[in-house]
């Protein structure tokens, strides 16, 4: 899925601050305080359903996914298109909300866990602001929040720092390659300091060698901070060398089709993936689609 520039902003205001209606309510709020944030970033979803209306029909696309996510752990999500896994990680952020079933992030609703800014998104694209200098797209959502002016750069510098863009903190989109432009995506995500990162499909249109970079930048990233990280993908090989768990989806409608624990020693280097234990493991996800 790719998101426009006005879909991005309306995107980061949700995570950054919640929506229009949850900061004008004047009724006393039942959200915990941040005092009460439970410090857990496990996510469960148990029967979730989704369904749209199309021509007076209601059309489900998503059917009763049960899924439980250890705090830490790099879950990948991978299948056709169409078999959910955009909507399933929409449904986790709280920017849509299931037809049935109930998701927990740490005992928390999705709802609550986003007024708590606890979720970061990366997305397909990097959908950065031209106009805007690289440190200033990251401090976008940091903006939305009305942090001082000084804690904003700070985070900002610090993101760009850990993704190893600090020397382009004043440069602008249009100067930077497709793989420097991901990266200060997914620093925009990090400036949150969210519990939980969100990705979907964030290397879907890079080359090969720049999608190998960003892997191992992005393995060096969740080893730093132990980010629980939810994974959209449609590339088998990705899923496996990133990730704890590879849940596969499969279509009409989107259901949990198999969930392969992945074995691979970690911390994981290139050479791992021309193993025949990676091979093996390719291959079982890829079998796993046969027949569904």
């Amino acid at each position: 899925m790719i998101y426009t520039v006005g879909r991005l902003k309306r995107t980061a205001g949700a995570l950054a601050s919640g929506t229009a209606a949850d900061l004008n309510q004047n009724e006393p709020s039942s959200e915990p305080t941040p005092t009460e944030q439970t410090v857990q970033s496990g996510i469960s979803l148990s029967g979730v359903s989704k369904s749209y209306p199309v021509n007076g029909e209601m059309i489900p696309v998503l059917k009763n996914i049960n899924l439980d996510i250890q705090q830490g752990e790099f879950i990948s999500l991978v299948g056709p298109s169409g078999c959910g896994k955009t909507t399933t990680l929409r449904i986790i952020a709280d920017l849509i909300s299931p037809s049935s079933g109930t998701v927990l992030i740490g005992g928390q609703t999705p709802r609550q866990a986003r007024l708590q800014r606890r979720y970061g998104m990366v997305f397909q694209s990097a959908v950065l602001y031209d106009w805007r200098t690289v440190i200033k797209n990251v401090m976008l959502p940091l903006e939305i929040m009305k942090l001082p002016r000084q804690e904003q750069l700070q985070r900002a510098e610090a993101m760009l720092d850990m993704v190893g863009l600090k020397d382009y903190a004043t440069h602008y989109p249009g100067q930077l390659s497709g793989g420097m432009q991901q990266r200060v995506g997914i620093a925009r995500a990090l400036a949150l300091k969210p519990d939980i990162l969100l990705m979907d499909e964030p290397f879907s249109a890079l080359d090969e060698f720049t999608r190998e970079k960003l892997h191992e930048d992005l393995l060096q990233i969740w080893q730093k901070t132990h980010k629980t990280i939810v994974f959209v993908t449609h590339n088998i090989a990705e899923a496996v060398y990133l990730s704890d768990r590879v849940c596969v989806m499969s279509p009409h409608p989107g259901r949990i089709s198999n969930i392969i624990e992945i074995g691979l020693p970690r911390p994981r280097n290139p050479q791992a993936k021309t193993s025949a234990t990676f091979s093996a493991y390719v291959n079982l996800v890829r079998s796993s689609f046969e027949g569904v």
